[in-house]
């Protein structure tokens, strides 16, 4: 109870808080002769249930207390398990909070993918009705957006970035334990969504269908906003924490390159985030309150959503992968043993992407009428793109070929992100082209280059730095074995079910469709097979991870003999990171340069910062 009591008194709190925002209030104001629609009961009990969660689960105690002139209560920060289970301000527990969640979320929604596939094995319906497929297609297609978003800067941000800076914790320990502990009522409500009717418009909950669907929608609206708030707390925490707590010594020039990823992919998600929020509340307020943004018949435009859906939603592409990119680079210079090539034109590129990404939304409008003075522009802006992203494929490449190579599980999946980026990113000129994207649009072609972005990007780089970081999160050591058969059976199963996908995308397979012509058969057959072999693949991974934390052999501190901060602290870290604050005395990658030292711990100089 001692470890739980704070989780259980936060879901009792929620419980509370969602019956008095919502049917208390409902039945109070339509007793008192008012309208107080269903969907607005819903909202409303959602927010309030949130905000009685996040008092049970400890802010109350920790913080809120406070505003009212009230003593704070506090609990000892190194309390074993029970840390995990409430409101800490500890960077690293907050880490590894957003990690065991969003590695279960993945998990969840792997499985929903694993059902898709089931339905998709053969022409005709199998276990789902037709709506059913749309709504499990659209709890898959959010959860995993979710995923992406907040497992690397949630997970690994939180967890490295102060210890890779010299820093005690993050700027704002308060609103980064906020960030975290606002995520769980967004799964809840997501999964509760189903319970009233789920939704039926995908992730993306276009109107006119998002305005006039199940209450499901409701809910999907308003989790996707409170987790828009997660994220923009997050970033703004990022970007004050690397600006203002480097160590001394620690200048721009010598932040490692995982943590200037973390910036510039925090720095979008604090700039463009709002407009995600705005468009779905819009929606919202079309359903609860008469509005008519969407509505045709009353002056609407349902394209007006899709431009501020994908002001943010394309952008957020490279809020997932921006990271991806700095934690692939990061594990393939150190097993390079070799500085990392082009380090300062990578950081240009992460900064150029930050830029560009907000000028590339309307490629995904080529389909919707949009203006055809807009297709050029947008055609080249989208292309544009591709130069910094490009650098950073070339960076990668301009490092192996300078290195030895360690061919330890981390680099072999940094190295299957090459191969996987390589292919996401040629296939996405098919799209920015309007030619070829008019015909491709819709099509599994797409849902193939997207995964092979997201999934063989981001989470191939995910699972990297996941075996990287291992040894210091745990102080244990993985299994090495297991860690190489995860490898090649996820990499191979992979590319056995999304390469396909490009040909079916050619040959007419519509994507978000739960049924197709007899003559695509065989491809789904097969796309489904290796599917279920890329899903079991991951239980190796599960398998690994968790007994390796329990009885795996303890770790050194450094076992990979890497130069940079976060490896010179015992594994795991003490809580305080660093006895005294390290000074930082050069470049971050060392490897090649006899006497050179990143930073000197326990003696922080004045230098420049």
């Amino acid at each position: 109870m001692r470890v739980t009591g704070p989780v259980l008194k936060g879901l009792l709190y929620g419980a509370v808080g969602y019956v008095l925002g919502g049917p208390v209030l409902a039945a109070v104001v339509r007793a008192a002769g008012g309208s107080f629609p269903f969907d607005l009961e819903l909202a409303a009990g959602s927010v309030l249930g949130t905000v009685g969660w996040l008092a049970g689960v400890g802010m109350w105690d920790v913080w809120a207390r406070g505003w009212f002139g009230l003593p704070l209560r506090s609990w000892p920060e190194d309390d074993g398990v029970a840390r995990y289970f409430r409101f800490t301000t500890d960077h690293k527990v907050i880490g590894i909070q957003y990690l065991v969640t969003f590695l279960g979320l993945l998990f969840l929604g792997g499985a929903l993918a694993m059902l898709m596939r089931w339905e998709l094995m053969r022409p005709g319906m199998q276990l789902l009705t037709l709506n059913g497929f749309n709504q499990v297609m659209s709890l898959h297609g959010i959860i995993m957006i979710a995923v992406a978003v907040a497992i690397l800067l949630g997970g690994l941000g939180n967890y490295c970035v102060p210890l890779m800076i010299g820093a005690h914790d993050m700027a704002f320990p308060r609103v980064n334990a906020l960030s975290y502990w606002l995520t769980p009522p967004v799964a809840v409500m997501l999964l509760a969504s189903l319970l009233v009717g789920g939704w039926d418009s995908g992730w993306t909950a276009y109107p006119p269908l998002s305005t006039v669907n199940a209450p499901g929608q409701v809910l999907m609206i308003v989790a996707v906003v409170i987790f828009g708030l997660s994220s923009i707390l997050g970033g703004i925490n990022f970007l004050v924490t690397i600006a203002r707590m480097r160590a001394p010594g620690m200048t721009w020039g010598r932040l490692p390159i995982f943590v200037w990823s973390v910036f510039a992919a925090s720095l979008l998600s604090f700039v463009v985030t709002q407009y995600l929020a705005a468009s779905l509340l819009m929606v919202l307020l079309d359903r609860v309150a008469g509005m008519s943004y969407f509505h045709f018949a009353r002056g609407g435009t349902p394209v007006v959503y899709q431009q501020l859906f994908w002001f943010y939603s394309h952008p957020a592409v490279y809020i997932m992968i921006v990271p991806a990119f700095g934690a692939a680079l990061e594990v393939i210079t150190h097993f390079a043993r070799t500085p990392l090539y082009a380090y300062r034109w990578v950081v240009g590129a992460f900064l150029g992407i930050v830029g560009l990404s907000t000028i590339v939304w309307a490629h995904h409008n080529f389909t919707s009428g949009m203006p055809d003075w807009m297709h050029a522009p947008m055609l080249a802006t989208t292309e544009a793109i591709s130069v910094p992203t490009g650098l950073v494929f070339l960076s990668a490449l301009g490092t192996l070929l300078r290195g030895r190579l360690w061919l330890r599980t981390p680099m072999l999946f940094a190295l299957a992100w090459v191969w996987n980026f390589l292919i996401g990113g040629i296939t996405g000129i098919f799209n920015a082209d309007v030619a070829t994207d008019l015909h491709l649009h819709d099509t599994y072609f797409v849902v193939a280059h997207f995964h092979y972005t997201i999934m063989g990007g981001e989470i191939f780089a995910l699972l990297a730095a996941v075996y990287y970081w291992y040894p210091k999160i745990t102080g244990r050591m993985y299994d090495e074995r297991l860690g190489r058969l995860h490898f090649w059976w996820s990499f191979l199963a992979f590319n056995a079910t999304f390469l396909p996908m490009f040909w079916a995308g050619l040959h007419g397979m519509n994507r978000r469709i739960a049924d197709y012509p007899a003559a695509l058969g065989s491809v789904n057959l097969w796309t489904s097979l290796a599917a279920f072999l890329l899903g079991a693949s991951f239980l190796v991974f599960l398998y690994n991870f968790v007994v390796s934390w329990v009885r795996g052999p303890r770790a050194e501190a450094n076992p990979w003999q890497a130069s940079t901060l976060e490896w010179q602290v015992p594994s795991p870290p003490p809580v305080e990171n660093f006895p005294a604050p390290p000074a930082v005395v050069g470049a971050p990658y060392v490897y090649g340069m006899p006497g050179v030292r990143h930073a000197v711990l326990g003696a922080a100089g004045g230098s420049e910062r």
